[in-house]
């Protein structure tokens, strides 16, 4: 028998995996040109199923600037959503799509007068989402750039974070 693609046309009609209840039978009439599709839908169908599902982020939290809210999705499934305080005036929180840089559990400020910054989650230099006890200015813009969080929801946030690690949390900022 020769080996190369010629020889799938010299094959006799045998089973090559018998299995319980069917065998898979190579039939004289099959050519290789029949071949390469199917073995590539089944490698495709392999592939899909083993690679995880991480080409979207675990935990996405797009904050709307506009709306001064912050949804919370887990793996695609709505889990929260929070009023927040963007920056104001001069102070403008930066749009665009960020990946948490670093976490801080308790942190103050180097820039204003240590102000406390707990749970904050850094996703662009000195910018972070953070805890803020002045809750009252929540739902408007009211911080230095920053996006500020009711403690509890701010606490909420950090964990998930924490747990999924910031390379599958994806930060979108919107106007």
């Amino acid at each position: 028998m020769r080996l190369g693609p010629a020889c799938f046309q010299q094959w006799e009609a045998r089973p090559i995996h018998p299995g319980p209840r069917f065998s898979i039978v190579w039939s004289y009439e099959m050519r290789p040109v029949l071949f390469a599709p199917v073995l590539f839908a089944i490698a495709l169908a392999i592939a899909t199923s083993i690679v995880p599902a991480t080409t979207y982020a675990s935990v996405h939290a797009p904050i709307s600037k506009s709306g001064q809210t912050m949804d919370v999705y887990v793996r695609g499934v709505h889990y929260y959503s929070w009023p927040v305080s963007t920056g104001r005036g001069r102070y403008a929180t930066p749009s665009g799509t960020f990946r948490p840089q670093r976490l801080e559990r308790r942190w103050y400020s180097t820039k204003f007068n240590n102000a406390p910054m707990h749970y904050a989650v850094f996703y662009s230099g000195g910018y972070a989402i953070h805890a803020t006890v002045e809750t009252r200015h929540l739902g408007r813009p009211a911080s230095h750039g920053c996006v500020r969080l009711a403690p509890s929801h701010a606490r909420k946030f950090f964990s998930l974070v924490s747990s999924h690690g910031p390379g599958s949390t994806r930060i979108t900022i919107t106007h």
